[in-house]
């Protein structure tokens, strides 16, 4: 091993000279001055501050402006319980959709090879690439009056946009990446051997699935649906064009809190944003607690 590699200078003098080798100082790649470092944080800390903190904190201080009475008649009138009332109905179905998808989708890209397989993986990205609003109108195009099957719709007095499954829908379509993308990736790193043990041992498919699948990838699942869930319930694009924004049939909080801002309803629409927010920590919270234990559960994986 040359005397560069360990950190000497080459052109110090030998020991056979007499001298001792003056080893020189080397520097970790990742080290930096304390100005440095604290400057980075502080930038970190007042960005945070800025840009999260304080209107979080502002949220919660205009619902609570006018007093606790306001805050809860606000949130209990007929319009706020109806929008609070239609986000639960669109996140409780698109939800549970996507998960059974996401878990299909990664059980297929990550345990077999087959034709199409990165077309897939591009479609599944798809939301990602698309504004939410063209998500929305693609809606309108196919189920509207003037859409694709508007006419056959209307003849068999079903209705899509402007109703419940529009909402649900557009709220699908734009959340579904979410638990496939948390899966594959696991899924792919974890390989295909225990399953390979477990059917050569006689199980059947529904046993691998449940006794040797799901127990694997059930942190990744979770973190998931968390993600999943906070986005449903806070969409607002795709939801805004096929919803109408019909009061108390329609709306869903995020459109409820627009209307009401713009009508200079402050208290109501804070009031309600509030409840968002509070939602969005409680989110960020589980979504920690999870991801510790994915780490954890990963670190596992390595390990054995």
């Amino acid at each position: 091993m040359s005397s560069a590699t360990i950190g000497v200078d080459p052109a110090a003098p030998s020991a056979a000279g007499g001298n001792m080798i003056a080893p020189r100082r080397v520097r970790s790649a990742t080290t930096e001055p304390t100005w440095v470092k604290w400057t980075l944080i502080g930038v970190s800390l007042a960005f945070l501050t800025f840009f999260l903190f304080v209107p979080l904190a502002i949220v919660f201080v205009e619902a609570f402006k006018k007093g606790v009475a306001v805050y809860i008649a606000s949130i209990t009138e007929p319009d706020a319980l109806s929008a609070i009332k239609m986000t639960l109905i669109a996140a409780g179905i698109s939800v549970p959709m996507n998960l059974v998808f996401g878990v299909a989708a990664a059980w297929c890209i990550a345990k077999f090879e087959f034709r199409g397989k990165n077309v897939l993986l591009t479609l599944i990205d798809l939301p990602f690439s698309v504004s939410p609003v063209i998500s929305g109108l693609i809606y309108v195009l196919i189920f509207g009056l003037q859409g694709w099957f508007g006419e056959w719709l209307r003849d068999h007095d079903l209705k899509v946009i402007f109703a419940i499954p529009g909402i649900v829908l557009a709220t699908t379509f734009v959340t579904f990446p979410f638990i496939a993308r948390e899966l594959i990736p696991l899924m792919q790193a974890q390989g295909t051997e225990q399953e390979e043990a477990a059917r050569v041992l006689g199980a059947n498919g529904w046993q691998i699935f449940w006794r040797v699948t799901v127990p694997n990838i059930k942190w990744a699942l979770l973190y998931g649906v968390i993600l999943c869930n906070a986005r449903a319930m806070g969409e607002f694009g795709a939801v805004s064009v096929v919803s109408g924004h019909i009061r108390g049939q329609t709306n869903t909080m995020p459109l409820h809190i627009e209307i009401a801002y713009n009508e200079y309803q402050f208290a109501a629409a804070f009031a309600v944003a509030s409840l968002l927010a509070g939602l969005a920590l409680v989110t960020l919270v589980l979504k920690y607690i999870v991801e510790q234990r994915v780490k954890a559960h990963k670190r596992g994986i390595e390990a054995a």
